[in-house]
């Protein structure tokens, strides 16, 4: 059967490919085939039939999109893992989703590294991302187990919760500049900067945010308990 390979190189011109399959597709939205019929895409998979005109993002675009696909997929088995583990440590519903707040805040290093150092973020750093959600989980665990450890002595939850904050900051800040230092060897690595840039910037940004938030989070839910 005919098939026609169209290719191009953006380089230069579009930071990513994305942008300029998201031109195309609008392009091809308002194609109109003398059939009648709209002009099918495809992504993950082969066409069903030749006897429609269809069309196939292929190459790079490819092997991208199932990248991504499996890790978001990954991603979302670790959080359900991380939240059964949780429950099972503390007994309750309600003080994983506390815990696991803490995972989102890594982005908001991540991405702006990423940014200052003209880097893409790629598979690297999206694993980068994942394995960084069990450190930020462990820094949260930290805190809330030593809340309930200053309640179990007979301390007020608003004084807990501070002190937490205060007394666990130590042990954190060393994990991070543990994460920061063994992070920085490939830190330059073309294929794996994504990697230390999500560990690295996803570490500090978690581990300042995640001090005070987790906390905060965990005396909002307990106080009516604890009154």
């Amino acid at each position: 059967m005919p098939v026609v390979y169209v290719t191009g190189d953006v380089a230069g011109q579009e930071e990513s490919p994305l942008y300029a399959i998201m031109k195309i597709n609008k392009a091809l939205d308002q194609l109109k085939l003398p059939e009648g019929y709209t002009l099918e895409r495809y992504v993950s998979h082969q066409p069903f039939t030749t006897e429609k005109l269809s069309m196939k993002w292929d190459g790079e675009w490819h092997i991208s999109y199932e990248v991504f696909r499996d890790l978001g997929l990954a991603f979302a088995a670790v959080l359900i893992l991380i939240y059964i583990l949780v429950v099972g440590w503390f007994q309750s519903f309600k003080t994983p989703i506390t815990i696991m707040a803490a995972i989102p805040f890594s982005l908001v290093g991540i991405l702006p590294a990423h940014a200052l150092m003209g880097a893409f973020f790629t598979a690297t750093s999206m694993i980068g991302f994942i394995a960084g959600a069990g450190i930020v989980v462990r820094n949260s665990i930290i805190l809330v187990d030593f809340v309930e450890l200053r309640l179990k002595q007979g301390m007020a939850l608003a004084d807990a919760v501070v002190d937490a904050g205060a007394v666990r900051f130590r042990p954190m800040m060393l994990t991070a500049a543990a994460v920061i230092v063994g992070s920085s060897v490939i830190l330059f690595d073309p294929i794996f900067q994504g990697l230390a840039l999500s560990l690295m910037a996803g570490e500090v940004a978690s581990l300042l945010l995640s001090r005070m938030t987790v906390p905060i989070l965990f005396y909002l839910s307990e106080r009516k308990k604890h009154k």
